[in-house]
């Protein structure tokens, strides 16, 4: 039985997103706003919206009981998270199941399994997926933790074990640095997390951030290719693209992959994120349980609408692909046009009094912006994804560099001439980029 109407609880540019894939698949798109959004592209395009105003603007996407009571009044029977906000909230899943709502993503098991970067990494390491040499265990001592290092070799780095976005983590050259680093790290996952669980593993050095794409059904999973993600700042991604790997290596992880989706019975979209060394291995990260900001990127390699997809696995169809049918063709370049001071990556929000972005065979662009909208300071700062497709990697390279020539954003500061000056660099085109990558090219930052 097919969704009526589903919630969008979340704004910008994946509420715009999702509106139009349910929009395509004949299903009402309903959504919540507090008073900032109430004028957005989302809000404006929706079948029905319902103001959920609170006093602290994140609260319109975060306080669970008031999405459930929007959700129930408007009558919807499925709600799409996004990304961020109740994305990754097993409670949030919980409670939707009590009131007979469907959650497109994972059940509240599996959310809590994969959240806990412990119980993840050992679930994942029993499905035959590679790991660094680290802990098993939480690690609440500092001499514990400093025998282990000296077993696996430094330098190691201190993890939270109910982290994310880089919040809780320290490396650690050598022993004297423990105690210190342990406190520190404990002392932030316990103010950001209310947990303060922390595991050790070794730290991989050079490395850079490959992740792989997955849709399970609860039983069967496939994969769609690896996305290549090392360019970043404070841990988070500012340049997304694919293909990278060979096509032996990626059917080699990509079958890992499945197998660690199936596991654990994952159902909807999925990314497997990895660490790659200097020598090539891969080291598993973690599992996002959701729909991922680059997802666009592996849409264009594969011509494959994947959030539609998560939305049918999530109405109980089976599998509609099978590993055969995923082909990928040319190369995908992903640039995050975030409202930010392109120096110092502060945000920047304020109106925008010219918008004009790219259009033409081969690129795309997600974006809510539009001139006159007002980019608030409480929400995240992403603007706009513009997206370019070509034959190959050279070619993408050439038709990203026009796109962002042809972007015209007046009224905010953002990052187009960052990635402008990307494009133009050595390291960059000759594929030799780490995820340290911004730290070791501060020139571009102008």
């Amino acid at each position: 039985m097919g969704f009526k109407r589903v919630l969008i609880a979340n704004r910008g540019e994946i509420a715009l997103r999702i509106l139009r894939t349910l929009r395509d698949m004949g299903i009402e798109a309903a959504i919540i706003h507090g008073r900032e959004d109430r004028l957005s592209l989302p809000v404006r395009f929706a079948d029905v919206a319902y103001a959920n105003n609170h006093s602290n603007p994140l609260d319109t996407y975060l306080d669970i009981e008031s999405v459930i009571k929007a959700a129930k009044e408007m009558g919807c029977d499925a709600v799409h998270p996004g990304y961020g906000f109740l994305a990754e909230n097993a409670t949030f899943v919980r409670r939707l199941a009590e009131e007979g709502i469907t959650f497109i993503g994972p059940s509240s098991d599996v959310i809590t399994l994969l959240g806990d970067k412990i119980e993840a990494r050992a679930a994942m390491e029993a499905a035959g997926l590679p790991t660094a040499k680290g802990s098993s265990e939480p690690i609440s001592d500092a001499s514990v933790a400093s025998t282990l290092a000296e077993e696996i070799g430094y330098p190691v780095i201190i993890k939270a074990a109910a982290g994310g976005g880089g919040i809780g983590m320290q490396i650690v050259e050598q022993s004297n640095e423990f105690e210190g680093a342990l406190k520190l790290c404990q002392s932030r996952a316990r103010s950001a997390f209310g947990d303060e669980r922390v595991f050790v593993e070794k730290y991989i050095q050079g490395a850079q951030h490959v992740e792989f794409q997955v849709l399970g059904d609860g039983t069967k999973a496939i994969h769609f290719g690896e996305r290549f993600c090392s360019i970043q700042r404070r841990h988070q991604k500012l340049v997304e693209e694919g293909p990278w790997l060979t096509d032996e290596k990626r059917a080699e992880i990509g079958e890992l992959v499945c197998r660690g989706a199936e596991s654990v019975g994952y159902k909807g979209l999925a990314t497997f994120e990895f660490l790659r060394d200097a020598n090539g291995d891969f080291y598993f990260l973690e599992v996002n349980p959701r729909v991922q900001v680059e997802h666009t990127v592996t849409e264009l390699i594969t011509g494959h609408n994947l959030v539609e997809l998560g939305i049918r696995v999530a109405q109980g169809e089976q599998l509609p692909l099978s590993q055969d049918d995923i082909v990928w063709r040319g190369h995908a370049i992903q640039c995050r046009l975030n409202a930010e001071d392109p120096r110092k990556f502060i945000p920047s929000p304020g109106r925008l009094w010219e918008c004009h972005f790219p259009s033409g065979y081969g690129v795309r662009v997600d974006t809510h912006a539009h001139p006159g909208y007002e980019m608030p300071g409480c929400f995240d700062s992403l603007l706009a994804k513009l997206l370019v497709w070509g034959r190959d990697r050279d070619d993408a390279i050439k038709r990203m560099r026009t796109a962002l020539d042809e972007t015209i954003i007046t009224g905010v500061e953002h990052l187009i001439p960052l990635h402008r000056r990307i494009m133009d660099e050595e390291d960059f085109l000759n594929r030799d980029v780490t995820i340290q990558y911004i730290d070791m090219h501060q020139d571009l930052l102008g």
